[in-house]
């Protein structure tokens, strides 16, 4: 039996197999909006046999976007373009996921995020962080640090967009709290330097996280799986650690999280990343021993037997690929071939390429 092509279940929705489709932007919307791309994108990723294929990092508010590119979620003419594509994902067999963002001060930059867009560019203003510390002082813009009003709105943010999310047929939502975005800006003291109750101590820094994911967690039917990801270390003395990610995963499940989406880095630039295959898989292994939450592993996950062996391992719950079902959208039943199992979820268009 192989477990990356068991079945999983988490709350009321269960996963064919162990493979998810992670997060990754496109940068093709216009206003928020959905569209063929995105549809195509998504879709084929639910044809090739993938269990899950989680939307790309989608904004809460029109200022949270990434780049102008991004999808959205701030208003309920977003619902119907999004529900077109979760509708086919589901008639493929797989679950469809979206991920829920704000960049804080890394939002309205070029679609490679390495500087801020001019007004010219369709840039925008203001930029708002924790603090008033640009992501790169030559090259990003000095956010404006929210006050505690304005962050009582973003939590306010995060749930609307979760109802929306639901409405447009998600069934799993995933909040990102990684790659240096506003959820990470909060939580590592290299971009945080408040002095009042979202800063400082360890408990502060983690507050805006817990408050919105009770907030969502509060919106989200209760058979629906909520995820959170994380840069598990920012990789710089002075910064967010493994150890402060597992204290935070504790808090997490207790609040309602049923998986860790276990990431690393990017909140400042020019960090040295110790880049190899499966090089984030301790992370998930470790949160998911001490924290007694489930996790799922990214990162140069490439070939099926090293995916099998992370499960077999115990040292996560599922496999979330990025690039690698880029290159190959049927990676999962590529993967199942090459483990010597039969699928009977191929799509009955593609029946004459179908192992027999």
């Amino acid at each position: 039996m192989s477990i990356l092509f068991s079945p999983y279940t988490q709350r009321g929705v269960t996963f064919r197999n162990r493979l998810v489709v992670s997060p990754m932007c496109m940068y093709s919307a216009q206003d928020g909006l959905a569209n063929d791309w995105h549809l195509v994108h998504l879709g084929s990723r639910a044809v090739g046999g993938a269990a899950l294929v989680i939307a790309e990092a989608t904004a809460v508010t029109a200022e949270g976007r990434i780049n102008s590119g991004d999808l959205g979620l701030w208003s309920d003419e977003h619902i119907p373009g999004l529900r077109r594509i979760t509708d086919f994902i589901h008639a493929q067999g797989a679950v469809a996921g979206i991920q829920l963002a704000h960049a804080g001060r890394k939002a309205g930059t070029t679609a490679d995020g390495a500087r801020a867009l001019t007004p010219e560019q369709g840039g925008w203003s203001p930029i708002v962080a924790p603090s008033a510390v640009p992501f790169a002082a030559a090259t990003h813009a000095t956010p404006h640090a929210l006050s505690l009003a304005e962050i009582a709105s973003v939590v306010e943010a995060f749930a609307a967009a979760a109802t929306r999310a639901v409405a447009a047929g998600f069934e799993v939502v995933e909040l990102h709290a990684a790659h240096g975005y506003l959820f990470h800006q909060f939580l590592s003291p290299l971009a945080n330097q408040r002095t009042d109750i979202y800063g400082g101590s360890q408990a502060n820094r983690f507050r805006f996280l817990l408050e919105s994911v009770a907030a969502v967690r509060a919106v989200l039917p209760a058979d629906k799986p909520l995820w959170v990801r994380l840069s598990v270390t920012d990789y710089v003395e002075g910064g967010w650690t493994l150890e402060d990610s597992v204290a935070l995963s504790v808090e997490l499940k207790a609040a309602g999280v049923d998986l860790v989406d276990c990431s690393s880095g990017a909140i400042v630039p020019r960090v040295k990343i110790p880049v190899a295959p499966g090089f984030q898989v301790p992370f998930a292994e470790r949160i998911r021993r001490e924290a007694g939450v489930a996790t799922g592993a990214v990162g140069l996950i490439t070939e099926p037997a090293q995916a099998e062996g992370i499960l077999a391992a115990g040292q996560a719950d599922m496999v979330l690929l990025a690039r690698q079902v880029l290159r190959d959208p049927y990676w999962p039943q590529h993967a199942a071939a090459a483990l010597g199992v039969k699928l009977d979820y191929w799509a009955p268009q593609y029946w004459a390429v179908k192992p027999r």
